[in-house]
């Protein structure tokens, strides 16, 4: 299957998953999808900056990044319309449709000029969605080609559950592939590889006994010194 058949695909089956649970979404993922606050408030985004956040869902972290951030950009990718939808009304609702742009795309490979018209952002994050990407590593690499010079990638997502009990983690990555999220063992392997071709920084936390990872990527102001 080639790659445009595999994002038809992934697409299909997110907009599958989520054509009903995105009403409800919101209300249930707060209990166990910790650490988005925390990296909203970390995002520290320069007045007149922008933002992206790859696979945006139903738009909550932008909605909040927005309320607190109120002098930036933001833009936001999905592969699902169906979270689309559902992002773009609560846009509308919160009345700051004027400072965010949404788009369709797919976080492995996406051009960001042709989406929003423009190249980079000076914050990029993603929050719980690598776990759901199966090329995850591409978007981190798609992630980082458009974080500004002296920008940021900010990441939160599952980690390995290391300091949980073994039935805990067992039962909870069952629960887990239920819903096509599996967590990513090696994400901190795959992020200092691309720091080290990027000549950027890592700050890698575990959280709650391993439950979750945060990591927050700087580049240099300069611009990285990419080589593959």
């Amino acid at each position: 299957m080639g790659a445009a058949s595999q994002t038809v695909s992934h697409a299909r089956l997110m907009d599958g998953v989520y054509r009903r649970q995105r009403h409800i979404y919101d209300l249930t993922r707060k209990f166990y999808l910790l650490g988005r606050d925390g990296l909203i408030a970390g995002l520290d985004v320069p007045r007149g900056g922008a933002v992206l956040e790859l696979g945006c869902g139903t738009g909550r972290n932008i909605a909040l990044a927005a309320e607190r951030f109120p002098h930036a950009l933001f833009h936001g990718l999905d592969i699902s319309r169906e979270m689309l939808a559902t992002a773009r009304r609560r846009m509308q609702r919160e009345r700051i449709g004027g400072i965010v742009r949404l788009a369709e795309a797919d976080a492995s490979a996406f051009n960001a000029d042709a989406l929003f018209g423009r190249r980079t952002f000076d914050r990029v994050f993603i929050s719980y969605s690598l776990s759901m990407i199966p090329p995850w590593r591409e978007t981190i690499a798609a992630a980082l080609d458009c974080v500004a010079p002296g920008g940021s990638l900010h990441i939160v997502d599952f980690g390995r559950q290391e300091r949980l009990p073994g039935w805990f983690r067992t039962g909870l990555r069952r629960w887990l592939a239920a819903f096509h999220v599996a967590p990513r063992d090696m994400l901190r392997e795959a992020l200092e590889s691309e720091c080290q071709k990027r000549s950027a920084s890592l700050r890698f936390d575990s959280l709650f006994h391993g439950y979750a990872v945060s990591a927050v990527i700087r580049l240099p102001p300069g611009g990285s010194s990419y080589s593959s």
